[in-house]
């Protein structure tokens, strides 16, 4: 935490873009996936155009937050993403999350905008099934193998930690906690609905999310809602960063 406990952006967010004289025209600001880092999303900062700054999301016990204890919940990630953002009011703001994420994403927007001061534009969501509509995989309690497998599957980041028994037993209880708490966390379809314009995009080989389940994120919002699918798995946006960006660039509230 930072003044006097409160989150801040230093130590909740990471920029991923070249940094510029002046404020941004637009921030985009991204949560990583389960065992996922801010640095996940530096290929976006890299191609992100002049006016354009991307942040990474610095969720504890990884990376330079190490030893900070694991979030208990999506609750324990949202809170100080939305509380941090209090520090980025000099330029507009919108969310991007990808997988858990996509939780944190929408967990933080809507916490956002029940405050004072600066809100999100636009919310993006990828890779993850809407309200009701989410398969448990029960990975949190997977024995490691299980755990192994997956990630192979899944692909989408360099794998060769895995062979390193020094780097697994860092990294896997790390994604186990992730993926408990994202198992745990539930959208209430009693929330409001947000008033900015909401964005969903999958993989079309995905194995667990499809065009319906997607779908089921539109009651969330009255200002809008679209979906939009890319070649590939879990992980398309491995291979569709610039596409990705273009896409979420020409969307309501980006512009």
């Amino acid at each position: 935490m930072g003044d006097g406990g409160r989150a801040t952006a230093e130590q909740w967010f990471r920029r991923l873009s070249p940094e510029r004289p002046g404020p941004p025209r637009l921030r985009v600001l991204c949560c990583p996936h389960a065992g996922g880092t801010a640095n996940y999303y530096r290929p976006l900062g890299e191609l992100a155009p002049p006016g354009v700054e991307v942040l990474g999301v610095r969720y504890p016990g990884r990376e330079d937050r190490l030893m900070e204890p694991l979030p208990l919940s999506i609750a324990e990630l949202a809170g100080p993403v939305a509380e941090a953002c209090a520090d980025l009011a000099d330029a507009p703001l919108v969310l991007f999350g990808h997988s858990m994420g996509a939780a944190v994403a929408y967990e933080a927007a809507r916490l956002l905008a029940g405050r004072p001061g600066i809100r999100p534009r636009a919310l993006f969501l990828s890779s993850r099934s809407g309200p009701g509509m989410v398969k448990p995989r029960g990975l949190a309690d997977a024995s490691e193998q299980a755990l192994i497998e997956d990630l192979r599957k899944l692909g989408g980041s360099d794998m060769r930690f895995l062979d390193d028994p020094e780097l697994r037993d860092l990294v896997l209880p790390v994604l186990r906690g992730d993926y408990r708490i994202t198992e745990q966390h539930q959208v209430d379809p009693a929330n409001t609905p947000l008033a900015i314009p909401v964005t969903a995009y999958f993989g079309d080989a995905e194995e667990y999310v499809d065009e319906a389940s997607v779908a089921a994120w539109a009651p969330v919002t009255t200002a809008g809602f679209a979906q939009r699918s890319f070649p590939g798995g879990h992980f398309y946006l491995a291979q569709h960063w610039a596409a990705l960006l273009d896409d979420l660039l020409s969307r309501p509230g980006t512009r």
